[in-house]
């Protein structure tokens, strides 16, 4: 059977009679890395790196090999046969026959035109090109980014885009030499838009509207491409365009003369550049890319041609970050693209004395062009439309330093034309038409190192390593606050950096240190502050509260809408609102969407202004917060488990009408408690100094969601174990209950069995006299899987038989699928693997589709090796592979390792000795690399079993201990 393979735009994969799909994202990639190589072997590490690129799981070699069973899967299906995709050392070899993929097609209807254009035969270029074309579909690859993105790939797909081009340069030669000048416009008119750098489409554009008497629109091709050749690559047409260029100059009247040159010397006032200027690369190569949007005659350029045309380029960032170093940098760089002058000005929109007003600037620009005095208007309007006039002809730079608002530079803008401004300030001006913003964020740590190496010389912040790592942790990144230190160092040669280091502690004198003459930290951070603080709008004046509360308060973590909403005690609408004014402002950092944070020297000064905010204020804002983690992590873990019961919920006025998180499966709920961990564990320690034990051990019993996939780290233990503690210290019983029943389960993930048994023991007394008697349950079926992970199946089902009754009791029916799971769990512990089988394949029935991906992924892995026990092996590899993709989607360590050690064990009991050394391998390496002691012992224990001449089978799992034939999330605290 032919196959057909397109890579000419999507992939496919087509049998001649119908396309035949290709599932799954990586099956994909691996089917176009090898495509790519046809006929040609491709390593296992290519593979790997084509799927993963530079971050390669630890259970990589197991993936891949699930992946290449599907792609040969489908690749059975087109062709009908198994032969298509063979294993050669050292890694895989796809066969694809002539013609059958696309690209190879592609490339010889090129090679054909290439042929007839070379003898001039332009009748068959034309024949060549029209069966060439309809085998491109788009760009090769086009819905595998960013697989198709890489160096290889990227590179091929280059080369197929060249030949189209190439291809289609040719195809216009002949319509030219056929006389058909008229058809080959629109197409050419759009393939030079598209491609504005390219000369061969715009020589054979100018030629064609020449031939059809369109000279006037011949020279404006010409010109185009001239003014995006100078400007983007600093070069001149080539001499194919040169003499296409004169070919209509031929029919082109003599030139008109031009007006002489002014003689006025244009004004230029840019403030001196410092030498110490480091860094800012990419930042400066954008501002001059949107400066260079007018052409290099003067004009505006040409709509359609070249970057958009902007009148305005924004720097923004927080106080102390650069922008007038990085705009008077820039603009000294530019001069000679804007020969009519510069005009810089401090419009001061932060001094406390005050701002300088557009119609002051108005007066003084006006003047600096030229214009008399005694002519200038008296309303600021007119004058800004007057100013419009003066800059509509010429190319001049406007530099405004420090604007407080778009309103405050906006009457100082051009209309358009040829002129620009490059404007300055601390806030986004997110409001200011026609412009482009390039904001500002911290010096990253080598350009740090540099300015400092710069000012106080570089062998001095050599030597010693450690204190400069101190310093530049101190100044965050602020060129302000280096300069600062680099002058203080360079004014006291004598100093070590260890003395300066000491000095900059934080919260000890830190911005005390951080000035010098002029330059103040704290100064340049209250004039933010200040005019915020004492601004006419409410929301402003809010924002600043804000920013003082979250200084004292939560300086050192992220907050969101909804966490802030807490802390003010407002809507989440309006706490959005807040926040935004305050990164506007740049006060507050906000490194992606819905995060926001004080960088960490404005958090030192935020904690200073306390003078507005009384201390029960401050701690009544923080138990607020507090409140919101334990409420939003009982909500993750909700979500991350299935729990049903949960711990009751706080009580009182801070709790009401908190606004949570809301989460779509475990993976989402778990993914977000991990970004929360430093925040919680810090909040854990605040409620204890506040005495609030209700709040910390809801906190710590919280993280079990998390702990679900990451128990194997130890934060869950710490975190169980400092609320203890604090539990122990206020006498709180309940919650010394739920910690207990929480600790046991921690222990349980770790097969600390005994540990594990004890604190269960001490939850279900303590439940016992509460009368809970859900608790009762739950606690039961616990000690029911800790039973079987010790071996003792009698035990195991006389306490799943007791939690059922009291599931039953209750009437609570959510837990069928866990007491199901837990009998199924006995009988595969006993040898009985029919009955284990028919009970999985039911919680599987119930479990799959709630979002649930953890207790599916276990269940499907018990499943997969009773599977193993009833011989039916691709069954076994097939649940298996899909309990391994959860495990790797929702980064689970430990589990990934229990679905490596099942999978390697299934490969062991079939005889693919090589398949299950592989699997052991990979799983072992995870295992050492995350410290999972019980799975470094299975991995070695099942190594060495392959090391004999004839490796035995696995031994049976009824007489095996329980721990080794259960995943280890099996244990956990729901019913």
């Amino acid at each position: 059977m032919v196959v057909k393979f397109g890579l000419l735009g999507s992939l496919v994969v087509h049998d001649g009679t119908e396309l035949r799909p290709v599932a799954g994202p990586k099956v994909r990639v691996l089917l176009a890395a090898l495509l790519l190589q046809a006929n040609r072997t491709v390593s296992r590490d290519a593979l790997k790196e084509a799927l993963w690129g530079a971050s390669v799981p630890a259970s990589a070699d197991a993936a891949l090999a699930n992946h290449l069973t599907r792609l040969r899967r489908v690749l059975a299906a087109a062709d009908g046969t198994d032969e298509r995709l063979r294993t050669v050392a050292p890694g895989y070899q796809l066969t694809v026959h002539e013609g059958e993929l696309d690209a190879d097609a592609f490339e010889a209807r090129v090679r054909a035109v290439r042929q007839a254009h070379q003898r001039e035969d332009w009748e068959a270029v034309r024949r060549e090109t029209d069966l060439a074309m309809p085998l491109w579909r788009g760009i090769p690859l086009a819905d595998l980014a960013p697989f198709s993105d890489t160096e290889a790939p990227a590179l091929r797909v280059h080369q197929l885009a060249e030949a189209r081009l190439q291809a289609l340069e040719w195809s216009f030669d002949a319509e030219l030499h056929l006389g058909r000048h008229h058809e080959a416009v629109a197409p050419l008119t759009t393939l030079a838009g598209e491609h504005p750098l390219r000369e061969g489409f715009h020589r054979r554009l100018m030629l064609a509207l020449h031939r059809s008497g369109r000279q006037a629109d011949a020279f404006s091709v010409y010109h185009r491409l001239r003014r995006n050749l100078v400007d983007e690559l600093g070069t001149e047409p080539g001499a194919d365009v040169r003499e296409a260029h004169a070919e209509v100059l031929a029919d082109e009247p003599a030139p008109r003369p031009r007006t002489p040159a002014a003689t006025t010397r244009p004004p230029f006032q840019l403030p001196c550049e410092g030498d110490a200027f480091t860094g800012r690369e990419a930042e400066t190569a954008t501002v001059r890319a949107l400066l260079g949007a007018v052409d290099g005659t003067g004009a505006p350029a040409d709509a359609g041609s070249g970057p958009a045309r902007v009148r305005a380029v924004v720097v923004s960032g927080m106080a102390g970050v650069g922008k007038t170093a990085l705009a008077v940098h820039v603009a000294h760089r530019v001069r000679e693209a804007f020969p009519d002058g510069a005009l810089y000005a401090d419009l001061r929109g932060y001094c406390t004395g005050g701002a300088r007003t557009a119609h002051e600037l108005l007066a003084r620009f006006l003047s600096d062009l030229g214009v008399h005095q005694d002519v200038l208007p008296e309303d600021t309007d007119d004058r800004a439309l007057l100013f419009r006039s003066a800059l509509a002809e010429r190319r001049v730079l406007l530099v405004l330093d420090n604007a407080r608002n778009a309103a405050h530079v906006a009457p100082l803008l051009p209309a358009g034309g040829p002129s620009a401004a490059l404007i300055t300030s601390r806030q986004l001006l997110a409001d200011l038409p026609g412009s482009a913003k390039v904001p500002l964020s911290p010096l990253p740590e080598p350009d740090q190192h540099a300015l400092l190496a710069k000012l106080a010389g570089a062998e001095r912040v050599r030597s010693e390593p450690e204190a400069l790592a101190d310093i530049m942790a101190a100044c965050g990144g602020l060129p302000l606050a280096l300069h600062i230190v680099g002058g203080r160092l360079a004014s006291r040669p004598s100093w070590p950096l260890a003395l300066l280091a000491k000095r900059l502690t934080p919260h000890q004198g830190r911005l005390d240190t951080l000035a010098m003459g002029g330059f103040d930290v704290r100064r340049t951070f209250a004039m933010s502050y200040v005019a915020m603080r004492d601004s006419d709008q409410p929301l402003e004046r809010e924002a600043a509260r804000a920013f003082r509360l979250l200084g004292r308060v939560w300086s050192a973590h992220p907050v969101t809408p909804q966490s802030a909403a807490a802390l003010l005690d407002i809507t989440e609408a309006r706490a959005a609102a807040v926040l935004d004014v305050l990164a506007d402002a740049h006060l507050v950092l906000n490194p992606e969407p819905d995060r926001y944070q004080l960088h960490d020297l404005l958090g030192e000064y935020a904690a200073q202004r306390d003078e507005e905010d009384t201390e029960t204020e401050r701690t009544t804002a923080l138990v607020r917060l507090l409140s919101w983690y334990a409420a939003a992590l009982a909500a993750a873990t909700r979500a991350a488990t299935r729990e049903t019961q949960s711990p009751p919920p706080l009580g009182g006025e801070t709790v009401r009408n908190l606004s949570l998180p809301e989460f779509a499966d475990d993976d989402e709920a778990i993914r977000w408690t991990e970004k929360e961990l430093p925040a919680v564990r810090d909040a854990l320690t605040r409620a204890g100094e506040l005495g609030r034990s209700d709040i910390a051990w809801r906190l710590a019993v919280g993280l079990f969601g998390h702990a679900s996939t990451h128990w194997w780290t130890g934060e869950w233990d710490a975190c169980l174990e400092q609320a203890m503690d604090i539990a122990r210290r206020h006498d709180d019983r309940l919650g010394q209950a739920w910690l207990h029943r929480r600790t046991a389960v921690a222990h349980g993930m770790a097969f600390r069995n005994e540990a594990c048994l004890e604190h269960l023991r001490i939850a279900l007394d303590l439940f016992t006299e509460r009368a809970d008697l859900t608790a009762q349950a739950s606690i039961l079926g616990n000690m029911s899987t800790v039973y079987l992970q010790i071996g003792d199946s009698e035990q195991a089902l006389v306490h799943a038989e007791r939690s059922r009754d009291l599931y039953g009791a209750t009437r609570n029916t959510k837990g069928e699928a866990l007491l199901l799971s837990r009998i199924a769990d006995v009988h595969k512990t006993r040898g009985e693997p029919d009955l284990a089988a028919a009970d999985y394949r039911r919680v599987i029935d119930l479990v799959r589709g709630t979002g649930h991906g953890v207790f599916l992924a276990t269940a499907l892995t018990n499943y997969g090796d009773v599977l193993r026990l009833l011989g039916d092996r691709d069954a076994a590899f097939e649940v298996l592979a899909e309990a391994l993709a959860i495990r790797l989607r929702m980064n689970d360590q430990g589990g990934t390792a229990d679905c490596l050690v099942f999978t390697a064990r299934a490969h062991h009991h079939f005889g693919e000795w090589a398949a299950a050394r592989e699997t052991w391998e990979s799983c072992l390496e995870l295992a050492r690399r995350h410290n999972l002691a019980k799975r470094i012992d299975e991995c070695l224990e099942g190594l060495k079993a392959l090391a004999s001449p004839t490796p035995a089978s696995p031994t049976p799992a009824s007489s095996t201990p329980a721990s080794s034939t259960l995943a280890s999330s099996t244990l956990t605290d729901t019913p």
